[in-house]
């Protein structure tokens, strides 16, 4: 429904519990059964199941939804025991779902030099310059998150680079994770001069000497960073803590690592032997596309090491191509300020076809990233040569980024069975699109840019992720964006491709039921219904009954995993 302004709003309460009584009814315990351990009663009970039923109360029992539907039927799961949470009319849904993120990375960066959403070169020099200076016994200077749109050519130099850091050798990731900034030292640690040829899909910036500039692109940026001290396996679950207290504060309960190595697995296997995995995790195993299909015994001995409650490792990532900013991403056509260049996707088509179709044939769920419309449809492709090789089944392949995708592919996810899942927060008019893509792609092709709406209007299988530390965690920031396809902060203007929006039901369902699915778990989880594990949110206002442009300041109260309280916000007391 939509009020006259066209902003949805909720319909009346009572009217949508009086028509799910008597599917509720069903679930209702006979008073001899046992209470249960929680009742949040009084709000505003948005389940996310099939109907998007709303309800006023849930009581949990043994980690598990028992009961959702009208505070008088909650009543009877009240015992001496039972821990009531009086909502007030607060919001109640399925715990978030990020469907692409980096956790241990992500947190592993936060105890390095923190540049992310640093807005200005003067600013981004300032904090490198205290960084060091804080630091006197690190051997490497090392961070991340500078944003390339602050940088002309997103090109930053070894010279500003050595001014701010002359002793030591530093490099510096970006925010996007595709380009490595570094300094002299750095690079003469690593060897690389004006006669070191570019690696396979990367390449070397250079100046106008043909001198290293200082910036690295996508496969070059390992020249430098693989002689970086590796993270101890301490430092890395100290990492895994920051990104996991981070996601509980935004009430995400279950995830998918994006992009796992041996190491960050272990940090997984360790945070839950000692009980501190405080998320359902999803695993995608770092696949090497130069190895190809030789690979997959040994990834298929690695996934079968590790199955457990909280933790599988059944997804295998390729990359497929790199990012448009840089013209790494694969096109179909050339961008438009590099006649004949439509960058080059990190393996060829025939290559991409055997590795997914023996990926597929173990048995592993196959996640994609893809910026580029080329790389899209060859990903589409592979996935259509598994299938044709290997027979039809429940693969679920997913494809993360998505940011352009040809018309004509757009009705091959549907088809093929393929999860698009879009990172919502990118989704909108920034500095990035503004300055980096669209001069590269024509008012032609970026009409195509992150066509969430036409992907939700075809039937496909929808899901959302951050891909965090790229950009925010805060799903709640993603949601608002894909809602307004305006930045978190802007209250008016014009809409980034207005046509494509989705509406709030569309974009909560891909942040829950929708990545629960990607990650096979919507039987178990991403929805309030009796039976599921009991992993919600309590949200501080109404989603449904405040302007869009306030979804993003809605604070998270209460994060449940399993009926157990993971966080809570000071202000919700019970």
């Amino acid at each position: 429904m939509a009020s006259r302004s066209g902003r949805l709003v909720r319909p009346a309460l009572a009217v949508l519990v009086a028509a799910a009584g008597a599917v509720w009814a069903a679930a209702r315990p006979s008073e001899a059964e046992r209470p249960a351990q929680w009742v949040l009663t009084g709000g505003a009970v948005y389940t996310v199941d099939a109907a998007r039923s709303w309800a006023e109360a849930v009581a949990i029992r043994d980690g598990r939804i028992a009961y959702v539907g009208t505070g008088a039927g909650a009543r009877a799961f009240l015992g001496p025991n039972t821990r009531v949470v009086r909502l007030a009319g607060k919001m109640v849904l399925p715990g978030f779902h990020d469907a692409h993120v980096h956790p241990v990375s992500g947190g592993l960066e936060l105890g390095g030099c923190v540049l992310s959403g640093v807005q200005s070169k003067e600013k981004v020099f300032q904090t490198i310059r205290e960084y060091a200076a804080a630091n006197p016994r690190k051997e490497w200077i090392t961070g991340s998150g500078w944003e390339l749109p602050v940088f002309p050519e997103a090109n930053p130099t070894r010279q500003e680079l050595d001014a701010l850091v002359p002793d030591r050798p530093a490099c510096l990731w970006a925010a996007d994770g595709h380009s490595v900034w570094a300094n002299s030292r750095a690079l003469a640690i690593a060897g690389v001069t004006r006669e070191t040829p570019d690696p396979p899909n990367g390449r070397i910036e250079r100046d106008a000497t043909g001198a290293p500039s200082g910036t690295l692109r996508e496969f070059a940026g390992a020249l430098v960073t693989r002689h970086v001290p590796k993270p101890t396996a301490a430092e890395r679950s100290e990492g895994l803590r920051r990104a996991l207290e981070m996601a509980r504060r935004f009430g995400i309960t279950s995830l998918i690592e994006a992009d796992a190595s041996d190491e960050i697995l272990a940090a997984y296997v360790e945070a839950e032997r000692a009980g501190r995995l405080t998320a359902r995790v999803v695993a995608s195993l770092a696949v090497d596309v130069e190895r190809g299909p030789d690979q997959v015994p040994d990834l298929v001995r690695r996934r079968d090491a590790i199955r457990s409650k909280r933790l599988r490792a059944s997804a295998a990532k390729i990359f497929a191509d790199g990012v448009i900013e840089s013209e790494t991403a694969a096109l179909l056509s050339p961008y438009l300020d590099r006649p004949g260049w439509s960058g080059k996707p990190n393996l060829d088509a025939a290559a991409f076809a055997r590795l997914a179709t023996a990926l597929d044939a173990a048995g592993f769920q196959i996640h994609v990233h893809a910026i580029g419309d080329r790389a899209v449809r060859m990903a589409l492709d592979a996935f259509e040569a598994a299938r044709s090789a290997n027979g039809p089944r429940d693969a679920r392949p997913i494809v993360a980024h998505l940011e352009l995708i040809d018309p004509a592919d757009v009705p091959r996810f549907r088809r093929l069975g393929v999860v698009a899942d879009f990172q919502p927060l990118w989704a909108y008019a920034d500095s990035y699109i503004r300055e980096l893509t669209i001069p590269k792609l024509g008012p032609e092709r970026s009409r195509e840019i992150y066509p969430i709406g036409s992907i939700a209007k075809s039937g496909a299988a929808l899901a959302a992720g951050s891909d965090w530390s790229v950009s925010s965690m805060n799903p709640l920031e993603a949601i608002q964006v894909a809602v307004t396809r305006r930045g978190p902060d802007e209250k008016a203007g014009p809409a980034f491709l207005p046509e494509e929006r989705v509406d709030l039901p569309t974009i909560l369902a891909a942040y829950t039921i929708g990545s629960a699915y990607a990650a096979f778990e919507e039987k178990e989880t991403g929805s309030l219904e009796p039976g599921k594990v009991a992993d919600l949110v309590v949200l501080d206002r109404n989603l449904f009954e405040i302007p869009a442009e306030e979804i993003h300041s809605t604070r998270v109260l209460l994060t449940m995993l399993e009926g157990e309280e993971i966080y809570r916000d000071p202000s919700l007391r019970f």
